[in-house]
């Protein structure tokens, strides 16, 4: 606004409106530059605190990083230390296990323990290579070679049963096109299944003749149990579990109940009982082929016997009798005796 213009104004509204919109404007020129400085100083600061939480997570970033780092160089650390200790701890079963024996053990005793030490080395050796191959092993750290097993091909005589994983479809899982069988790759693995038990029907077809009216029917093969229902086979199984694997009738029960077959162990005993009377006649012909041998081995091992009348247990002998054993002998034949004494009657 040009003052000069004001001399020649004598109203007063007049000067007094003009005074109002110089006061106005200078108002609102005011205003917005206050609004200017204030906006700017706003994005100032919200781009103050942009860089501060950029900052402080930065740091956080930071913090976490190392915090990983920690704790994979305690991982390591640790991994390390159980590497050393199992590599130590199959050094050490090595050494026991190629040792001298002692002479006071016998040659099964020995076995017992040779086997408990090759499970304990490869379970040892197993979590090694799990160790050693979840960790990088440094190009200057020494390994030793790991052994390679000699792999021995399963036996002919096995049932093959194949299993074939065919692709659920026969397209290119890239173009789609048909797929060309052009060949397998075979795998074998050796596999079991439980005892199967099965149910043998023996069965006589009976024929008749009109003419001289007579039934003509096979006889029935005899039993080594009468009138049981134990065949064969599961006798020899129970005798040879018993006997030859060492296997208790409780253990047994329980194996056979694992198959679906519920058998008490007085059964087992009664069939175990029937089967040694029916060896009987073996036994007294080794027994009668052994009293024709020049020469006889003899050992006796002295079992603890209850005593009903005493109420108390006394010392019995378990006689052990077997051929010579040289170049040209007859096979090994061994029978067993059970004396109350050590008289020499028995041998005689």
């Amino acid at each position: 606004m040009d003052l000069s213009s004001l001399d020649g104004i004598d109203d007063p509204t007049q000067l007094r409106a003009m005074a109002q919109a110089l006061l106005s404007s200078t108002v609102q020129a005011h205003q917005l530059e206050r609004d200017g400085v204030r906006a700017e100083r706003d994005q100032a600061l919200t781009e103050r605190r942009a860089l501060q939480a950029e900052r402080d997570a930065a740091l956080d970033a930071a913090e976490r990083q190392r915090q990983i780092v920690r704790e994979r160089d305690r991982a390591i650390v640790l991994r390390d230390a159980r590497i050393g200790a199992l590599t130590a701890e199959i050094a050490r079963l090595r050494r026991v296990q190629f040792a001298a024996k002692s002479e006071r053990m016998t040659a099964e005793q020995r076995g017992l323990f040779d086997e408990t030490l090759a499970e304990d080395i490869a379970a040892v050796e197993a979590e090694l290579a799990a160790l050693q191959a979840s960790s990088p092993v440094a190009p200057d750290t020494p390994t030793r070679p790991r052994r390679t097993p000699k792999r021995r091909a399963l036996p002919e005589h096995l049932e093959r049963i194949e299993i074939r994983h065919e692709r659920a479809t026969c397209t290119c899982p890239q173009c789609q096109g048909a797929l060309t069988h052009i060949g397998d790759q075979v795998s074998e693995h050796l596999a079991c299944k439980p005892l199967e038990f099965f149910v043998r029907r023996d069965i006589y077809p009976q024929y008749a003749c009109r003419a001289c009216e007579q039934v003509v029917a096979e006889p029935v093969a005899p039993a080594i149990i009468d009138r049981g229902q134990a065949d064969a086979s599961v006798l020899a199984q129970v005798v040879i579990a018993k006997y030859v694997d060492h296997l208790p009738l409780y253990r047994q029960e329980a194996i056979y109940a694992r198959s679906g077959i519920e058998l008490s162990r007085s059964t087992l005993a009664d069939w175990v009982g029937a089967v040694g009377v029916a060896l009987q006649p073996l036994a007294d012909r080794l027994t009668e082929h052994l009293r024709q041998q020049p020469v006889l081995h003899a050992d006796e091992t002295p079992v603890a016997l209850l005593d009903p009348k005493a109420g108390k247990t006394r010392r019995a002998y378990l006689w052990v009798y077997r051929n010579a054993a040289h170049p040209g002998a007859d096979p090994p034949r061994v029978v067993f005796r059970f004396h109350p004494n050590r008289s020499g009657d028995h041998v005689r």
